[in-house]
């Protein structure tokens, strides 16, 4: 117990908030212990009872029973709450404003990239108040890479992210940015993600790898929330999509593909993507697929509700002819998820937000079948092993990062505890403590 016989310093009240304001300095909590009445670590599908976590700088060092308080150590009192690993959204565009309170169209094109970071700096602390430490954003700008670096440097807050750049799908595709434009408009950014070849599909993985991508998102089918593709079908060649998953696993970067029909997806599984966007068409027998080949689905529930709602109550403000996509696809997502639940595939936790709640998909995984527990799993362990990072984050236990949040209730009982996060740490460093007590023993 050599490690915790200082006396620690952590951030809190004016100081912290003065911090958290500026973002010019950074203070990991030294040596810590969380005094834990209840532990669900992201390891064991059992819950440990009155454990303290042993925290040094920015990793745990060890999970032991019982309420330790050595001397000289600060203790965060959580005895009457339950800790859990910092939350993990595998799929968020953290620059995208909610489609419901102003037009998609307007707002694309009065506002510049540098408009757009500074949204998504602002998206992503609040995403981290939500108790989501780390996301993995699958379609932005340079402005991504950017916000990522400034996070990992302490300039901003926000949680760990892992960026692709651009989505690469074909011209007239998911991802164009002129469907539905006049066709005289032109931007130096919005070629960036087309492939249209299998060359330009080499050719775009390495131009975001250069870029500072980890990983690339890939739009083999149409989508929903975009003017003039279909999503039942497949845009991209099976070549093209072959061309991408080669290039970017020989640069050492995962692919994420969002994908529809189970045609489409069938396709891309045998191409050998990493993961499956959305797959809202998926039939048993691809999800058995998916499961076999170890690929993981991401079904992003929330996002349907949230544009459905608005194609509902505010269809002006969605680019044209997504309206009636939304209406006449939106359900079949959730209608599907017992499907993929009975087929064993790995699920991991995603929302297609960037502002607006990330902790929905709580509860609408738990409608659609998933059991507390299950949904928690997607969010901490099957998210970080998605990632590439289940070394780093995704469970409570030595040697990861002390990423952890809190609820004062039982989520194992209660769904809405997910949105009634009361402390958030990330990396050893406080960011959220509603009325929680530390003490210097």
């Amino acid at each position: 117990m050599t490690l915790f016989s200082k006396r620690v310093r952590i951030l809190n009240g004016a100081t912290f908030l003065l911090a958290l304001t500026l973002c010019t300095t950074h203070a990991y909590a030294d040596d810590l212990i969380i005094h834990a009445g209840r532990l669900i670590d992201g390891v064991s599908t059992i819950p440990k009872m009155k454990v303290s976590i042993l925290i040094h700088n920015d990793k745990v060092v060890a999970v032991e029973n019982g309420f330790q308080s050595p001397p000289g150590v600060r203790v965060i009192d959580l005895q009457n709450g339950t800790v859990m690993p910092g939350f993990i959204d595998t799929h968020i565009h953290i620059g995208s404003k909610l489609p419901n309170r102003l037009n998609a169209t307007e707002d694309w094109l009065t506002h510049s990239s540098i408009d757009r970071a500074f949204d998504a700096q602002l998206f992503a602390r609040q995403m981290l108040q939500q108790g989501f430490t780390s996301g993995r954003d699958l379609g932005g700008g340079d402005e991504t890479v950017s916000l990522r670096n400034a996070i990992s440097q302490h300039k901003v807050v926000g949680p760990r992210l892992w960026v692709a750049l651009e989505p690469l799908g074909p011209t007239a595709g998911h991802g164009d940015p002129l469907n539905s434009m006049d066709s005289g408009l032109s931007h130096p950014g919005w070629s960036n993600g087309m492939v249209d070849s299998v060359d330009q599909a080499r050719l775009r993985v390495r131009e975001h790898k250069r870029r500072g991508a980890d990983l690339i998102k890939i739009m083999p089918s149409g989508g929903i929330a975009s003017s003039g593709d279909d999503p039942r079908q497949q845009l991209m060649t099976n070549e093209e999509i072959r061309a991408v998953v080669e290039t970017a696993h020989a640069l050492g970067m995962k692919v994420a593909a969002h994908i529809y029909p189970s045609p489409a997806i069938d396709n891309a599984v045998l191409a050998g993507v990493d993961s499956i966007e959305h797959g809202s068409f998926a039939t048993a027998k691809t999800l058995a697929s998916m499961k076999t080949h170890g690929i993981t689905l991401v079904p992003t529930l929330t996002v349907y509700e949230v544009y459905y709602q608005a194609a509902l109550h505010t269809p002006e403000l969605l680019t044209p002819g997504t309206a009636e996509k939304e209406l006449a696809n939106d359900p079949l997502p959730k209608q599907n998820l017992p499907l993929a639940l009975k087929s064993g595939v790995t699920i991991a936790y995603g929302t297609d937000l960037g502002e607006g709640n990330h902790a929905m998909e709580f509860g609408l995984l738990i409608a659609g079948g998933m059991t507390p527990m299950q949904a928690i799993f997607a969010a901490t362990r099957d998210s970080a092993e998605l990632i590439g990072a289940a070394d780093r984050i995704g469970s409570v236990q030595a040697g990861r990062f002390a990423d952890l949040v809190a609820t004062t209730g039982n989520p194992l009982d209660d769904v809405t505890q997910f949105e009634q996060v009361s402390f958030v740490m990330k990396g050893g460093i406080i960011y959220r403590s509603d009325n929680v007590m530390t003490t210097a023993q």
